[in-house]
């Protein structure tokens, strides 16, 4: 999500030029910053930018010169009354030289430069060529995140394909299959028995067969499968997906998990711990999606 797209234009006088910057954002936080008297323009701006975007943090700031109309001095008749008592009560009690009225007219506040208000029709149309110059800024910016998009998309199917390959290592491991789980714990539970005559057979067969149950990883394996090929078909449909990707991060990570605590062999650890660390580097790569 992140990006930067510039456009600039003139009309009838005034140039202006919008900036737009983005980074990565849960949702669309657009900041703007806009020119003195042109605040009115904030709800359009917000409105086109969620027109073409839907996640990211924007930084939107538009700089205009001219306004239509050359500016022109103006003469502060209130500063120049204050000025010329001063300089009238000066000269009357000190030996000065006069003042002349370019050296009065200089002084700060006397004269200032002012640009022409513009009528209604005039704000009307310099709003909606502004307004067609954001449009421009918006598409470069949507053009350019279409651009990373597909190079992304390359890499988070690249990680699937990773988490596709860890999920068959594991489900093809013999430590996973449920009749060599049982044969494990019955071999523990012959050992057990060969050591202590006491304990009850049915007991100890009845909490073999229940550790068995939960070291079956078959049903964590499956919803990997099912989130692998779900995560693929996010990714090829093109749209804003960002956050329905997040999610599967997050369910991917909840299996692995989930994995790590049932297995019951160090190869299956293994493999959980591989699949942790790929579905990790899916997470932050899918940080950049819309």
């Amino acid at each position: 999500m992140t990006g930067f797209s510039r456009a600039n234009g003139i009309h009838d006088g005034s140039s202006w030029a919008w900036e737009i910057r983005s980074v990565n954002g849960k949702g669309l936080d657009v900041r703007l910053r806009l020119p003195q008297g042109f605040e009115h323009l904030e709800i359009a701006v917000r409105k086109a930018c969620g027109a073409h975007l839907s996640r990211g943090n924007l930084q939107v700031s538009l700089s205009l010169k001219g306004r239509g109309r050359t500016p022109l001095p103006t003469v502060n008749t209130e500063a120049l009354n204050s000025v010329l008592a001063a300089v009238s009560s000066i000269e009357g009690t000190a030996d000065v030289s006069k003042s002349s009225a370019a050296q009065i007219l200089a002084l700060r506040g006397v004269t200032e430069i002012l640009e022409p208000e513009m009528d209604q029709a005039e704000t009307e149309a310099l709003d909606k060529a502004l307004l067609v110059g954001l449009d421009e800024a918006l598409k470069a910016m949507q053009n350019h995140r279409t651009a990373e998009g597909k190079e992304l998309a390359s890499v988070l199917l690249s990680q699937i394909s990773q988490i596709e390959n860890l999920t068959e290592t594991a489900k093809t491991d013999p430590a996973t299959n449920i009749e060599t789980i049982r044969q494990r714990y019955a071999e523990q539970i012959a050992s057990m028995q060969s050591q202590s005559g006491n304990l009850d057979q049915d007991r100890l067969h009845q909490e073999a067969a229940i550790l068995a149950t939960k070291a079956d990883i078959r049903e964590e394996l499956d919803r990997l499968n099912a989130h692998t090929i779900a995560a693929r078909d996010l990714i090829e449909k093109g749209s804003p997906v960002g956050r329905k990707l997040e999610f599967m991060a997050q369910e991917f990570n909840r299996e692995a998990n989930t994995l790590c605590s049932k297995a019951n062999a160090l190869s299956i650890t293994e493999t959980g711990l591989e699949l942790k660390v790929v579905i990790d580097q899916f997470r932050e790569q899918v940080l950049n999606v819309e």
